[in-house]
């Protein structure tokens, strides 16, 4: 074990563990290693950008690991956004396709939520990951939630605090520092703190009854790590910033009152719910000030420097004190050391052996069959063999942090062919032009049943898309069956359809599952984990 204590590092090296950067390639580039080796930065982050094969993401772990030990360092926290489902930076052939938050909901079986999140978190650690900054316990209780969605268990604050602890266990137990986010709740916001600044304006009663109790559950529970949302909560701060900024909020409110021992991490002061309205120097001392302790930038080398900078500037004048710096390292090291974050990644001969695919993709299949949601059907399902299908299937191409298109070959077609279906499958982008709109109107009047996927990220299905279906609900010739393939609020944006599905993502368990039910061969045995509307009610 590393048994690097306080004492052996300089104040530089102690600032530098409190940060945790992001850089642009899937090898050690100049970027992070001039982070690490000369401002000795703790921790780094991946996302895409970043991920390769298994081998790849093996090699640019332990590569990493080495600049660190050259340096004298403590080993890094490495850490990623694997939540599962629609927010999985590893997505690619050889990894598990793990479920998401929603999906998990509608099963509402902790015992699964706890299988799949071992099998992440296993996963993760095979590859040098040592930091998940998963589960989300938001609760979702907003349908115009712009970035939470179905990376929410429910909007039964109860729901989530029982899942979001069975999580946190299971990826600990796999010695993955897991992470309760976004504190204290983004569940009911209507903008998207990756590009504005948005504000809960509840009371104290209402926020402590729904928004905190899963936080709370999630401190019981253990939970390593909680991460701060760009967010205003008036009840608890009344000077216009976000909790990530907030004393008020991290420090008096999450480690005074509810006992918090952990670490405390920013989301990312690069988002523009902090850089529109804060310089990013300015942004960092202040979450520092606030009680944070893991300092997030994960993009730009100048920003990234800036902050380090900044933070060294504040001690140097008095405004951070070396007191709180030194509380804040001992927690980190604290962390690396249960975790054992100096062990090596397993070889890949290692790695297959631990990831045998036999005992995996059961638990992951029954989760998916197990979610789907028939939420109405006025005599339209299930198909029959010989039907003639059009599907319909919106393309990701606007590429976002909560919005990524899968590294998995999925035709939902295929899926129908094989219960003797006559499934034809044309893609259209996920926000189609009046154009486009027409051609597919022009292929769809050749067919007797029409299946549309509605796909967004956001808390409102593009136009366009609701355009097209509308105007496939009015083709007299036609039966419409409109698949929600993750927002289940998609509904509220449609006319008025006969049969209306949920698959809560569009990864290929899911897909397939979906498939299964449309054409009778599996029963839908999801229930909804959030209301629709006042028609739809959530029903776990």
């Amino acid at each position: 074990m590393n048994t690097i204590q306080l004492s052996d590092l300089t104040l530089d090296q102690k600032i530098g563990q409190l940060f945790v950067c992001g850089f642009h390639t899937n090898v050690p580039n100049e970027h992070i290693t001039e982070l690490i080796e000369k401002y000795h930065v703790g921790g780094v982050i991946y996302f895409r950008r970043n991920i390769g094969t298994a081998r790849q993401i093996t090699d640019l772990s332990t590569g990493l690991q080495q600049i660190a030990q050259r340096q004298g360092l403590p080993p890094l926290l490495i850490a990623i956004d694997q939540e599962g489902g629609m927010v999985s930076r590893i997505d690619q052939d050889g990894m598990s396709l793990i479920p998401g938050n929603m999906t998990l909901g509608a099963v509402n079986d902790v015992a699964l939520t706890a299988a799949a999140s071992a099998i992440s978190a296993r996963e993760l650690r095979t590859l040098g990951i040592n930091l998940n900054f998963a589960p989300c316990v938001d609760v979702n209780n907003n349908p115009r939630n712009p970035v939470i969605g179905v990376r929410s268990y429910s909007e039964k604050p109860e729901v989530v605090a029982i899942h979001g602890a069975a999580a946190i266990q299971a990826i600990q137990q796999e010695y993955v520092a897991a992470t309760a986010k976004h504190f204290p709740g983004h569940g009911d916001t209507e903008v998207d703190s990756h590009y504005g600044l948005a504000s809960v304006p509840h009371d104290k009663l209402r926020l402590e009854q729904i928004e905190l109790l899963p936080f709370r559950s999630a401190i019981d529970a253990g939970v390593d790590v909680i991460m701060s949302a760009h967010v205003i909560f008036p009840a608890f701060e009344p000077e216009p910033i976000p909790a990530t900024l907030s004393r008020k909020v991290l420090t008096d409110l999450l480690r005074i009152e509810m006992g918090f021992e952990g670490l405390i991490v920013t989301d990312c002061l690069e988002m523009h719910a902090i850089a529109k309205h804060f310089p990013i120097p300015q942004a960092t001392v202040m979450a520092a000030q606030a009680g944070a302790d893991l300092l997030l930038v994960s993009h730009t080398l100048e920003h990234q420097i800036a902050a380090i900078e900044a933070i060294k500037e504040a001690v140097q004048q008095g405004q951070l004190s070396e007191a709180q710096i030194d509380a804040s390292v001992e927690r980190i090291l604290s962390l690396k050391a249960k975790h054992q974050m100096d062990a090596a990644p397993y070889t890949i001969e290692e790695w297959t052996q631990r990831l045998e695919p036999e005992p995996i993709e059961p638990v992951l299949r029954e989760i998916a069959e197990r979610s789907i949601t028939l939420v109405k059907d006025e005599g339209q399902l299930p198909l029959q063999p010989d039907d003639k299908v059009l599907i319909i299937w919106p393309q990701v191409t606007r590429l976002t942090e909560v919005d990524e298109p899968t590294g998995h070959d999925v035709s939902f077609a295929q899926a129908l062919n094989s219960y003797g279906i006559d499934a034809t499958q044309i893609t259209i982008d996920a926000r189609p032009e009046p154009e486009e709109i027409q051609q597919v109107l022009a292929e769809a009047i050749h067919y007797p049943k029409v299946i549309f996927a509605a796909y967004t990220s956001s808390g409102l299905l593009p136009l366009g898309q609701a355009e097209l279906a509308r105007q496939l609900s009015l083709l007299t010739d036609t039966a419409l069956i409109v698949a929600s393939v993750r927002n289940p609020y998609d509904l509220n944006d449609l006319p008025e359809i006969k049969t209306y599905i949920c698959s809560y993502e569009n990864r290929k368990y899911a897909v397939e599952a979906l498939a299964a039910v449309i054409a009778g061969v599996k029963p839908a045995l999801g229930k909804l984990p959030v209301s629709l509307n006042e028609q739809y009610q959530v029903q776990i």
